[in-house]
């Protein structure tokens, strides 16, 4: 669109998005920013409608009651944030509206937190056998996914002179990561097995959804501690409960769960060997700045017609 025509209308649909996104995005287009708090559907689907692009700042399905809602000339959608599970991704695609999301720079922060909660946390110094009292120190570190976050965290753990990693992907990392990391690509199972921490990294899709159960807590060692900084569906809840309560496994840290928030009666706070935080492993000024900016340079190149800045897929 050229300046004297109408510009652009871009819909923000989170009320706490940073300002350098909205400054950045008012430049050359209308902003249009959802207010209530808690997020409301029904106040997006109200504004989404006529708009050329989405600002998606919050966790709130991304589907086709959406895509309906805003109508044929929307172009252009980025995420504030990483993981997308949230996103009908084939609905979007279908209608060949490029997606972006910010899958890079939050690496440092989360991979700052996932060493915290295993090494780190309130004194609870009554107790002969806390769940911070398993041993970093030769211990070997296991993760399920070892993308940009967990080799964030592996480049912590060095510090901590852990023995070796093992890691379960679907493609193996290259030869000089591996050796940086003492890293070994290993089945499932191994991995399991292995492990004295499990690190849980990886994004939630149909093939990751729930395969920590039951059966994975019975290979894991009963000193195990397990972390979560991917997805909380990615955990069976009710099978991490029992094997926690049971001592199947030592330990458990969660900065991510299902329902977010967690109810207060959730049977998981009832237990004295997890760790929740309320999904901040991104929760830094910084951090989050360059996510909006990120999500907002996509949202632009995106009305451009240009390449996305971080594409969650190819047209």
């Amino acid at each position: 669109m050229s300046g004297e025509e109408e510009k652009f209308k871009i819909l923000v649909t989170h009320p706490e998005v940073p300002q350098v996104a909205i400054d950045l995005l008012s430049r050359s287009c209308e902003v249009i920013v959802c207010q209530s708090w808690p997020p409301k559907r029904s106040e997006i689907l109200e504004k989404a409608k006529g708009v050329h692009a989405f600002f998606w700042g919050g966790h709130e399905a991304l589907n086709a009651e959406a895509l309906d809602a805003a109508g044929p000339q929307l172009k252009s959608i980025s995420t504030m944030s990483a993981g997308i599970d949230y996103v009908d991704v084939a609905e979007v695609k279908r209608r060949k509206i490029p997606l972006g999301h910010t899958p890079t720079v939050l690496n440092e922060a989360v991979a700052d937190t996932a060493p915290l909660k295993i090494e780190t946390n309130t004194w609870e110094s009554f107790h002969l056998n806390w769940m911070l009292g398993q041993d970093l120190r030769g211990s070997v570190v296991g993760f399920f996914g070892f993308g940009g976050i967990a080799q964030g965290i592996a480049k912590r753990l060095k510090g901590f002179d852990i023995d070796s990693v093992r890691y379960t992907t679907r493609r193996r990392v290259s030869e000089d990561i591996e050796k940086e990391y003492s890293a070994k690509k290993v089945d499932f199972d191994t991995m399991l097995a292995e492990s004295d921490f499990v690190v849980i990294a990886s994004p939630l899709t149909n093939e990751t959804a729930g395969v920590f159960n039951a059966s994975a807590f019975g290979k894991m060692k009963k000193s195990a501690v397990l972390v979560n900084i991917g997805r909380g569906g990615v955990v069976n809840q009710p099978d991490l409960y029992e094997a926690l309560k049971t001592k199947q496994i030592f330990a458990a840290g969660l900065d991510v769960m299902t329902p977010e928030p967690l109810p207060a009666d959730d049977p998981l706070l009832s237990l004295p060997n997890i760790v929740l935080l309320p999904h901040l492993g991104s929760a830094t000024e910084r951090t989050r700045n360059d996510m909006a900016t990120i999500a907002a340079h996509n949202v632009l190149r995106g009305l451009a017609g240009e390449p996305m800045f971080s594409p969650a897929y190819q047209l």
